[in-house]
């Protein structure tokens, strides 16, 4: 007697539907990452050591001394780059589940693989120089005389629809998941091919909730801003009268939105009020970091979620296909 599976289309296809709910759940969790204290350490720290590395460089941008500019700005770019992949490998090990590392560790790993993520970019940038080089090349052909008026009928459809999915590609896909790509432990050559799968597969899922991740990023920045801005208007006019100084309430509060000493009008300031001014300007400074690293830090927990998201159900959807082949080739066996 023949034996007969229990593949069935209808199961396979209802277990490849996507679930929204739970891929939105996991996008808003990511709020959480404000309480990720060793990430925000990481941030912090990177975000004032490449902030230190600018100034130097535009102190020796004033000096004249080029070759002084120019290393320090390259170790800014070194310091901010190493220190959010840190920060990344950090926050993806909670959206994983994988047992925490210490600071130390995410540094040392950082410095071990983040060069991974510009292999990683530089392939996706050929691929994109490949695909240029071809719409160049269809438009070449369609300044062509007599054929080239028929060519441009299929140029225009074709090129708009393909150029509009490769720019929703790149802010969705290539842009935001391929550092989370590395931090989940994909090789330089694995993360690209790992990209190209969830554009083919899964880029309304990635765009869709890379939407979401922006709204919830926006409102964590926005909720940020009114903490400082109103904490900071009342500590401006608690200053001026417990200080007793003379001076705008406005003047304490330049260092919460990023402005140094050098922008505050010293000369018309009391001698008096200016430790103080200068003191707030410090202060202030540190508030401002942190403002900033608030909504970063929601946005790389956000990617990582979305990623092991969408790996999660790219790798249920082979294990799925695999059962329905394995199914197919017990029905045919049965049958024969």
């Amino acid at each position: 007697m023949p034996t007969h599976s229990f593949h069935h289309p209808q199961g396979s296809s209802f277990a490849q539907r996507f679930d929204w709910w739970r891929a939105l759940v996991r996008v808003l969790a990511s709020v959480e990452a404000i309480r990720d204290g060793r990430a925000m350490y990481v941030l912090l720290a990177s975000f004032a050591a490449a902030g230190l590395a600018v100034a130097c460089a535009q102190a020796s941008m004033g000096r004249g001394e080029l070759p002084w500019a120019i290393g320090q700005g390259a170790a800014a770019l070194f310091i901010a780059f190493y220190g959010s992949n840190a920060a990344g490998l950090l926050l993806m090990d909670r959206a994983m589940g994988r047992p925490g590392r210490d600071v130390s560790q995410a540094l040392e790993d950082a410095l071990g693989i983040a060069h991974r993520l510009l292999v990683s970019l530089v392939v996706i940038a050929l691929a994109a120089t490949v695909l240029a080089g071809a719409v160049l090349g269809l438009f070449w052909l369609c300044a062509l005389p007599k054929v080239g008026p028929w060519l441009f009928v299929v140029a225009v459809p074709l090129t708009v629809v393909v150029l509009g999915l490769a720019l929703v590609a790149g802010a969705a896909v290539v842009g935001p998941l391929a550092g989370p790509s590395v931090w989940a432990g994909a090789s330089s050559l694995e993360s690209p091919r790992i990209l190209w799968r969830l554009i083919r597969e899964q880029l309304l899922q990635a765009a869709v909730l890379m939407a979401s991740l922006s709204l919830v990023t926006a409102l964590v920045g926005a909720g940020a801003s009114f903490v400082v801005i109103a904490g900071g208007r009342v500590m401006a006019l608690l200053s001026v009268w417990l200080l007793d100084v003379d001076v705008a309430p406005e003047l304490f509060m330049a260092g919460l939105f990023g402005h140094s000493l050098r922008g505050v009008p010293v000369a018309s300031v009391p001698a008096e009020a200016v430790p103080y001014i200068s003191a707030a300007s410090v202060g202030g400074g540190v508030v401002f970091a942190l403002g900033l690293v608030l909504p970063t830090l929601v946005y790389l927990r956000g990617v990582c979620e979305i990623y092991v998201t969408l790996r999660e159900r790219m790798l249920e959807m082979s294990q799925v296909a695999a059962i329905n082949r394995q199914g197919l080739t017990d029905d045919l066996s049965g049958g024969a």
